[in-house]
C-alpha cells in the first residue's frame, strides 16, 4: 500500500494542477470578455448615434414642397410636388408640374400605395415588385418614397471609423437589417459628428451588390433640428446622371386635415 507521503504528494500535485487549470480558464474568460467588450461598446455607440439621427430626420408630421430634377442621358427634366406625411405610415403627394404630370396624386397608407392619374381618371394600386419601379423615371423607387421608418427600428448598427465628407468630420456606421421588409438589406452611412445627419449613403442588396448611392446636402436648422434639404440619388443599375431631390419648403408638426390621408382625396 502507498504510504501517506505518497498520497499527500499526489494530492498536492492534483490541487496544483487544478489551480493552474482554473487560472488558465480565468485568463481565457478575461481575454474573451476584453475582446467582446469593444464590440458591445461599438454597437452601443453606433445605436446612440442612430437614435440622434432619428430625432433629426423623423417627425410627428411634415409638409413640404419639392423639385425633383431627373438627369437623363440626353436631357434633364424637373417635376415639382407637394407632400403631406403623418408619422411613418401615411403620406399624400400631389404633383404640380410639368403639365403632363400635374394632378397626379399618390397616397400611402401603411404598406399600401395608390396612384391617381387625372388623364385616365383612374386610381391604381402599386404593390409587390412594382414598388421597386422608378418614380417618374427618376433614380428613386416607390419603396424609397414609402419607407419612412426610424433607422433604429429596422437596422442593427456598428461603427467602422471616421472620415471627412465635404469638410465635415463624420462617423462611418454600418447598418444591417433586423427586419425582412426593407428595400436595402444593408447600408453604409456617413453621419455628421456635430449635427447628427447623414451626409452620404451606400445602399446594398442582401447579396452585397451596391444598388444606390446618395449624397445629402444643404443641411439647415429647421424648427430646432438639423435637416438635409437636398438629396442626390444615383441608381447604380441604370444609366443617367442621377436625380436631385430638393425641398424648396418644409414645415414640421403641422395641423393636417384627416381627409388628406383618404382615397377620396385622390380625386379631389
Amino acid at each position: 500500500m502507498p504510504g501517506s507521503g505518497f498520497l499527500k504528494g499526489k494530492l498536492h500535485n492534483y490541487l496544483r494542477n487544478l489551480r493552474l487549470k482554473t487560472l488558465i480558464m480565468k485568463k481565457q474568460l478575461f481575454y474573451l470578455f476584453i475582446g467582446i467588450l469593444p464590440v458591445c461598446a461599438n454597437s452601443q455607440d453606433a445605436l446612440n448615434i442612430l437614435e440622434r439621427v432619428d430625432r433629426n430626420m423623423s417627425a410627428k408630421n411634415r409638409v413640404f414642397e419639392s423639385a425633383m430634377i431627373i438627369h437623363g442621358k440626353r436631357a434633364s427634366r424637373t417635376v415639382t410636388s407637394r407632400t403631406y406625411s403623418e408619422g411613418t405610415h401615411s403620406s399624400f403627394t400631389e404633383y404640380l408640374s410639368p403639365a403632363s404630370d400635374k394632378g397626379t396624386k399618390m397616397l400611402k397608407l401603411a404598406d399600401q400605395l395608390w396612384i391617381y392619374s387625372p388623364s385616365a381618371d383612374r386610381t391604381i394600386q402599386i404593390s409587390g415588385h412594382m414598388l421597386r419601379q422608378s418614380v417618374m423615371g427618376s433614380d428613386m423607387s416607390y419603396e424609397d418614397m414609402m419607407d419612412d421608418r426610424k433607422l433604429t427600428e429596422i437596422y442593427h448598427a456598428k461603427s467602422s471609423g471616421e472620415e471627412v465628407v465635404d469638410g465635415r468630420t463624420t462617423w462611418i456606421v454600418e447598418l444591417t437589417a433586423k427586419v425582412n421588409d426593407v428595400p436595402y438589406h444593408s447600408q453604409r452611412m456617413w453621419i455628421d459628428k456635430d449635427r447628427f445627419v447623414p451626409l452620404r449613403q451606400e445602399l446594398y442588396s442582401k447579396s452585397g451588390q451596391l444598388l444606390k448611392r446618395t449624397e445629402l446636402k444643404d443641411v439647415k436648422s429647421i424648427q430646432g433640428r438639423w435637416y438635409p434639404t437636398t438629396i442626390i440619388y444615383k441608381d447604380m443599375l441604370k444609366d443617367g446622371n442621377g436625380t436631385e431631390f430638393r425641398m424648396t419648403s418644409i414645415k414640421f408638426d403641422q395641423d393636417i386635415p384627416a381627409y388628406i390621408f383618404t382615397k377620396a382625396a385622390l380625386k379631389q
